[in-house]
Order: structure tokens, then sequence, then C-alpha cells
């Protein structure tokens, strides 16, 4: 793997990509595309949350999963899930299921979302619950907001499966919260795809959404020097593109993402890398 030290090289080459990169042609190749298809803000929000809990291995898989979550609540997936109920509605979603998560634990994740939405009525509600403009980022909202909804009762559906858990991952187990961030990025960032609906938290308070791609090219950019993909590698990583851009430093990681995912990144073709030669 190749390393490029020199600060200066590499602001120059992450500020072209970003300047230069297609963002409205990629929606269609990212989870983002389920939240965009909605106007509402309620719908946005839980349209959000379902897309990046899903937003895991195989693009393809992943969204064919959301698309069937979302397709069987309509228009409306704030008023289905306000609505909810998980005896009534099980058979609406016989079958599906995916990776670490079974039919009965997405089942459980919805009456979560339900009984989060008749609470606290907006995700941002909760959120915001647990934030203050004095923290340093989006760290103690983020737990605060995970185990709230991870406490929540689900009456008879309530399972504590590993496949359950997986839904609410939290920085408190230094878990990097891929995810979750995912879906901060999405509602508090409010330039080019990001949708921007929660107002008053500054952007330079998310976190990156840490994968393996984003991880393999900080390294290769010494935008990190932890080993481990976790929370405390997402903060470094964040804080070293704040060097680049101090307000809004998680402008690069959409189009970073993306260049980790193409065929010349995963064969580890260094040399031929714009973000490395310019």
């Amino acid at each position: 793997m190749y390393k490029i030290n020199n600060r200066l090289i590499i602001k120059q080459n992450l500020d072209k990509l970003y300047d230069e990169y297609n963002f409205k042609e990629r929606i269609a190749h990212d989870p983002i595309e389920f939240p965009h298809r909605f106007a509402n803000p309620e719908d946005i929000e839980a349209a959000g949350l379902i897309a990046s809990s899903f937003a895991y291995g195989r693009i393809d898989l992943f969204k064919s999963v959301t698309g069937a979550i979302l397709n069987i609540m309509g228009e409306a997936p704030y008023d289905f899930l306000i609505n909810f109920n998980p005896v009534k509605h099980r058979k609406l979603f016989f079958g599906i299921s995916y990776r670490f998560s079974s039919n009965d634990d997405i089942i459980a994740f919805l009456s979560v979302l339900h009984n989060a939405l008749k609470e606290y009525g907006r995700l941002e509600s909760l959120f915001k619950q647990n934030y203050s403009d004095s923290d340093q980022n989006v760290e103690k909202a983020l737990t605060g907001f995970v185990n709230a909804l991870f406490r929540i009762n689900t009456q008879t559906v309530r399972t504590e499966s590993a496949g359950f858990r997986h839904f609410f991952p939290s920085p408190e187990n230094r878990s990097a919260c891929k995810r979750m961030n995912l879906f901060l990025r999405w509602m508090i960032r409010d330039k080019d795809i990001d949708l921007g609906i929660w107002k008053g938290i500054p952007k330079n308070k998310l976190i990156i959404p840490l994968d393996t791609h984003i991880a393999k090219i900080s390294k290769c950019l010494s935008l990190t020097k932890r080993k481990s993909a976790d929370w405390l590698m997402a903060v470094e990583i964040t804080e070293s593109l704040k060097g680049f851009d101090s307000e809004d430093p998680l402008k690069y990681d959409f189009a970073l993402c993306h260049h980790g995912v193409t065929k010349l990144c995963s064969q580890m073709r260094c040399k031929e890398c714009s973000l490395i030669t310019g």
C-alpha cells in the first residue's frame, strides 16, 4: 500500500475529487436514494434511518431489502410506522431478512421505531435531547440516541439476539457506528446530495461514516495512524479532514467512499490512484 504524507498535495487531490464529482449521478448507487424519494421531513427521517441501518455488505443486496421494506410502507413511511402493529403487520414483512438480522429482528426494529415516534414525535427531537452545543462532536448525542432506542419496550416482539442489537451500534462500545453516522450525515449536512433537514447542529460536529473503504483510503492518505477501524479511528480521520475544511470536513465522505468501492481501489492499484498521483 502506498502512503502520501504531503498535506498540501492531499488537500489538492481531495478538493479536486470533490469539485469534479458528479454527486447526482451516484445517488442511484447509494442508499441515500431512499430518503431522497420523500419530501416530508418525517418521512425522510424514517426512510433514512431504515436505509442507513441496512447499509452494509453488498449494495445490491441491502438496497433490495431496504426497497422491499419501504415499498410495503408506501408513500408515507412515517404514518405507517406510527400505526405499526407487530401482530397485525407481521405478515406484510414475511420472509424479509438480511444477513445478521432475521425476520423477527426486523419486526422488532420496526416496533422500536413505532414506539420512538409515538413517544418523541420526531427522531430529531430524540437526538437533540442528548445534544449540547458545547459537545466536541456528536458522540454524546449519538450514544444517548442509540441507548434510548435500544431501551424502548417492544412488548411481545422484544428480542435480545445479535441480529437485533446490530441495529443499535454505539460509540460507548467503541463501534465505528458507520451506519448511524451515515444517517446523521444525511440529516444534518445540507450540501451536495445530503438532505440537511435537522437544523442547529454544525456540520463539523459530524463524524465520518467509517467502513473498510474509507479506512483503507485514509491510511493511504495518512489521515489516520490507527490500525483498528473503530470509533477512535473515525474521530481521528474526521479531525484530519478538518485540517482541509474546518467547517465541513465530511464534504469529502461521499466521493471518497464511492472512490473506494471502485474496481481500481479494490484491486489495490495505488500507482494509478488519482488521490495518490494527483
